[in-house]
């Protein structure tokens, strides 16, 4: 039997996988497409690959983002030619934003039907501009000497070149003649062992120069305070050099590092005027992502001297107020500074910020378990408390991941996730379903828009096997605007707030997933346990009154003034 186009192409992919396999690629995100065939057939074929068949693109791509995001491998993620592609567009922005490796495979028409009207045709070549890291448009599959190797080392290369140094998406567009589905005729491409493409991985080493003008930055400073956003690697030993340091540690959830001795109500301190403008720091070093608050932002903005310690070159300076940038692994750092720095006993600074964080954190819980209504606030810290060690809590953008900033309490055994690379909404539902992919016991913290905004996610996949409770605080359209200057407009609820009338009990009825609808505060634990112990993907309804979650903020805010206005300084 003669082989055809299809079967070639098919050999062709499946040399290929071996070498994304090799790489290490253990799972797929495949949607269905006729162009695409012969690489999905590989893929599934191949016992060692775990494929996850989306039937939208969209979806397909964040959740392969969550689960390279839960896993920290790289994650295939396939589709056919045309829009298709350009469907990948929104989680590849946020996997370049963010440090993500993903592997992008779009199928495409041959060169000769490129440019010439044919149908489902459109300019695949660097589709996706400078965010995806490398693009390879691929030959088209062939038999001849060396072309198992070729394809092969392809694999190999284009893995590695997602997770070097700093991780993100590659682009490899895949152009296939008809005939598409394989015969089964046998195909001898030859040997195709090329050797494993071994990716530069973590940071550039640092420099012994850099670690002495640190530490010059640094020694002696009495007024000085870590703030720590958005890190992808545990920086454990940040926390012990805040100690030697005597400076408070103010950390984001998403830093890792909201554990024990971290400051409990940074964010309240910060947002305090009085507190933040007399407790401007001498030299604040910034480690990972730029702040998520306006007021985290301001606070190192207003520090005389800042230190950033930058681990994925994000340019993490909206500010340009940088002093010293260093592109390094802050826990590498850590470990070098506490070699050479000496220990500063307990200072008259460093008792001021632990006194007003303990007043703080003592007014918000007082006053927000007052109240027996949902508060966002309220019911962003009772999740994070819940949640068993080892779980995962992904947080949405907009008010979620700020008011788990705000009130989360400090614990250990606990990682946060979230798409903060370009902070949009997109795709979250699905990111959250390819971080539970990854076998963690998962969590989510949503707005009710952003759930809407995904609903293709949960339809798809709530009865795929994925466990996962996601918590929804529904205030019926987008909250946030609340808090900024669009709520003096008078078209704020038509094109801001956008109210949804949505039932969501109806919702997670059409998708197959469990709804549980809390409608007390005190109702949020055990709802959580019964989600929990259902398993599959499971919608906990929080109904929350949006005006009076406005008022409540404001409630909570005056609570802290004057709690703080009773610290001795």
């Amino acid at each position: 039997m003669t082989p055809s186009e299809a079967d070639v192409a098919l050999a062709c992919m499946q040399v290929f996988v071996s070498g994304l396999v090799e790489s290490g690629i253990e799972h797929a995100c495949v949607s269905p497409g006729s162009r695409s065939t012969a690489i999905a057939l590989a893929l599934h074929r191949d016992r060692r690959v775990r494929v996850h068949v989306h039937l939208d693109e969209r979806s397909s791509s964040y959740f392969g983002l969550g689960l390279a995001k839960a896993t920290g491998k790289a994650v295939a993620v396939i589709c056919t030619s045309g829009t298709a592609a350009a469907e990948f567009f929104p989680a590849v922005v946020e996997a370049s934003m963010s440090r993500v490796p993903l592997v992008l495979l779009t199928a495409d028409r041959p060169p000769e039907l490129r440019g010439v009207g044919a149908n489902q045709t459109i300019d695949q070549l660097k589709l996706f501009g400078a965010f995806a890291k490398r693009f390879v448009d691929a030959d088209l599959p062939a038999t001849g000497p060396g072309a198992a190797g070729r394809w092969h080392a392809l694999g190999l290369d284009v893995v590695a070149a997602s997770r070097a140094h700093p991780p993100g998406p590659v682009h490899v567009n895949l152009p296939f003649r008809e005939p598409l589905v394989p015969t089964g005729a046998p195909v001898e491409l030859g040997d195709f062992r090329t050797g494993r493409a071994e990716p530069a991985l973590g940071t550039p080493p640092l420099e012994p120069t850099e670690v002495d003008a640190l530490a010059d930055a640094l020694a002696g400073v009495e007024r000085g305070t870590i703030v720590a956003g958005s890190l992808r690697h545990d920086a454990a030993p940040v926390l012990e050099l805040a100690r030697k340091l005597g400076w408070p540690l103010i950390s984001e959830p998403t830093s890792g590092l909201r554990v024990p001795g971290a400051l409990s109500a940074g964010q309240f301190l910060l947002v305090n005027e009085g507190f933040a403008s007399e407790h401007a720091p001498e030299v604040a070093l910034q480690v990972g992502a730029a702040p998520t608050s306006r007021a985290g932002l301001a606070f190192v903005a207003a520090a005389e001297r800042l230190v950033i310690v930058d681990p994925d070159r994000l340019v993490a300076d909206p500010a340009r107020h940088s002093f010293l940038t260093i592109e390094a692994d802050p826990g590498t750092v850590a470990l070098e500074l506490l070699a050479r720095l000496e220990s500063r006993p307990e200072s008259a600074w460093s008792g001021e910020w632990m006194r007003a964080d303990t007043a703080a954190r003592f007014a918000v819980d007082e006053t927000i378990d007052r109240w027996s209504e949902p508060y966002e606030g309220l019911i962003a810290r009772d999740l994070a408390a819940a949640i068993p060690s080892g779980g995962v809590l992904t947080v949405g953008s907009s008010m979620p991941v700020r008011d788990l900033d705000a009130y989360c309490l400090p614990r250990n055994g606990l990682r946060v996730l979230a798409n903060r690379g370009a902070s949009g909404i997109d795709g979250f539902v699905s990111t959250t379903l390819g971080v539970a992919a990854g076998d963690a016991p998962t969590y989510a913290l949503m707005g009710d828009l952003t759930l809407l905004h995904d609903a293709g996610g949960l339809l798809w996949n709530a009865q795929r096997g994925y466990d996962a409770v996601l918590v929804v605080l529904n205030n019926g359209g987008g909250a946030v605007f609340s808090f900024l200057a669009q709520r003096e407009l008078p078209e704020l609820e038509e094109l801001f707030t956008t109210p949804h009338g949505l039932d969501l009990a109806k919702l997670a009825d059409a998708a197959g997933a469990g709804h549980t609808l809390v409608g007390r505060a005190d109702d949020l634990v055990p709802a959580l346990k019964r989600a929990t112990n259902e398993g599959g993907v499971h919608i906990v309804d929080v109904s929350i009154d949006r005006e009076l979650n406005v008022a409540r903020h404001a409630d909570v805010r005056s609570a802290v003034a004057a709690a703080l206005a009773d610290v001795p300084s």
